[in-house]
């Protein structure tokens, strides 16, 4: 029955290495904690930025366009004036006052441009449904746009009125049927 006693030394060696190995293991554990809390805080931080740029982004966006409305109701008077301009008779072109309300255009769209208003390009442009509103199909090339209904406008690249157009549907061949009469038939191209 003889059991064997460990030595007083060997009892110590064991004494030191359980609270060593203790150690070690939590602060393991606050390593991991540690890396976990540094790696939350990264991503609150990079959502803080992102928040941040998001919000200055659309600040900016809201500055940029808040006078969009207003912009665009005085498009109507600013095509009203167009057309005013448009049908001067030959005979009135040299008086003053037809200068000036021409001078006067001149300053309001002047004004507009400077706020960032931009024409849309339509006429000879391939048709795109971004930039125009179809009002109606003519024979000519088709997909082209032909004929400029209303100026379309863009305010800082964004449209804020499509342009109406008319927009080629190709053109009209005569087929020659087996009588000899000729009928109209549709063509692209």
């Amino acid at each position: 029955m003889a059991e064997a006693k460990e030595s007083p030394e060997e009892n110590m060696d064991l004494q030191k290495e359980a609270p060593v190995e203790d150690l070690n293991k939590a602060l393991e554990a606050e390593k991991a904690r540690a890396e976990s809390y540094l790696a939350s805080w990264q991503r609150a931080q990079a959502d803080f930025l992102n928040l941040k740029r998001r919000t200055e982004q659309e600040k900016e966006e809201t500055v940029k366009f808040s006078n969009a409305m207003l912009i665009l109701n005085l498009l109507a008077v600013m095509d009203d004036l167009e057309r005013a301009l448009n049908s001067i008779s030959t005979h009135l072109a040299g008086l003053t006052w037809v200068d000036g309300v021409k001078l006067i255009y001149r300053k309001f769209l002047a004004i507009l441009e400077a706020q960032g208003l931009q024409d849309v390009k339509a006429v000879g442009e391939p048709f795109d449904p971004r930039y125009h509103e179809a009002v109606l199909q003519a024979e000519g090339e088709e997909g082209m746009v032909l004929e400029e209904v209303q100026k379309g406008y863009k305010l800082h690249d964004r449209v804020i009125r499509p342009a109406m157009v008319v927009v080629g549907k190709g053109k009209k061949k005569e087929k020659v049927t087996e009588e000899g009469e000729k009928t109209p038939e549709e063509k692209g191209g």
